[in-house]
């Protein structure tokens, strides 16, 4: 009687190893948030009616603000709309941009340096994509820049470090305040952020404080599920950013310590004014 041996067949994965089908990705990409960030300061910049109709849902839920889905609306894909997050996120990013001064939004900055002759861009800032363009580009996955410049995004953490950089100008923020406020926000619930954040994005633009609003969109859709993350990030950038300030002004004032010449001191008398002179009787 012959024995044969039987190959075993390929393991079965063990059910947390199968992988999920892909799902579409709720969280806009940063080309996205930033076609999306510049297309509304550019309408909000150049038609009142516009402006005024985005501003009056600051602090509102989304079945309060129907006068903004005319704008914002066609943005959302299919499956962003069934996410109550990301809609809000859209709607609040978009009510606080329109609630700037006329004079901060990029596309009246972009207006001032062309009069001014200047081809630069300011910090922080790009030229609103799809200028031209529907209030919807064609793709969620659009390009990262209307310029075709990637521009890295920044933290609410770098904008609280900025305020506080600013602070010996008019209208800086004070640091035990801007911490304060950045610890109170890295500490709310989905609700408690969406509440808290008027107030403090309107202390920082009253300091001039540029807001990166394509990654503030991004970081608010994905505060329920990734809160940690992303309180982490603001609170490491925020830090990070004061002590490159600090080290910087250090290396500064040794510059100017280093450029002073030595002077004798005024009650030591100079020693060549002294040689030959007849000791005292």
């Amino acid at each position: 009687m012959s024995t044969t041996s039987t190959i075993p067949g390929p393991a079965k994965p063990a059910d947390d190893a199968v992988t999920a089908p892909k799902q579409p990705s709720l969280v806009p990409s940063l080309g996205r948030a930033r076609a999306f960030t510049g297309r509304i300061d550019k309408r909000s910049h150049e038609d009142p009616g516009v402006r005024a109709a985005l501003r009056r849902g600051v602090g509102k839920d989304l079945d309060a603000v129907p006068f903004m889905h005319r704008y914002v609306a066609s943005w959302l894909t299919e499956e962003q709309t069934r996410s109550r997050d990301v809609q809000r996120a859209f709607y609040t990013v978009a009510s606080l941009i329109a609630a700037q001064r006329r004079d901060q939004y990029a596309a009246a900055k972009a207006e001032t340096s062309k009069t001014n002759g200047s081809k630069d861009q300011p910090a922080g800032e790009e030229t609103p994509a799809a200028e031209a363009a529907p209030d919807a580009p064609a793709h969620p996955g659009d390009a990262e820049s209307g310029t075709g410049k990637r521009i890295p995004p920044r933290s609410l953490g770098h904008a609280f470090a900025d305020g506080v950089i600013k602070g010996g100008q008019a209208g800086g923020l004070r640091e035990t305040s801007a911490e304060t406020r950045l610890n109170l926000l890295s500490r709310q619930s989905v609700d408690g952020l969406h509440r808290h954040l008027p107030g403090a994005i309107r202390q920082l633009r009253g300091s001039d404080v540029e807001i990166d609003w394509a990654q503030l969109l991004i970081d608010l859709c994905q505060w329920r599920r990734r809160s940690g993350t992303v309180k982490r990030i603001w609170l490491q950038d925020y830090h990070r950013a004061l002590q490159k300030d600090g080290e910087r002004r250090a290396r500064e004032h040794d510059d100017e310590q280093s450029d002073v010449p030595d002077t004798p001191d005024a009650g030591t008398p100079d020693a060549d004014a002294t040689d030959g002179a007849a000791p005292e009787a």
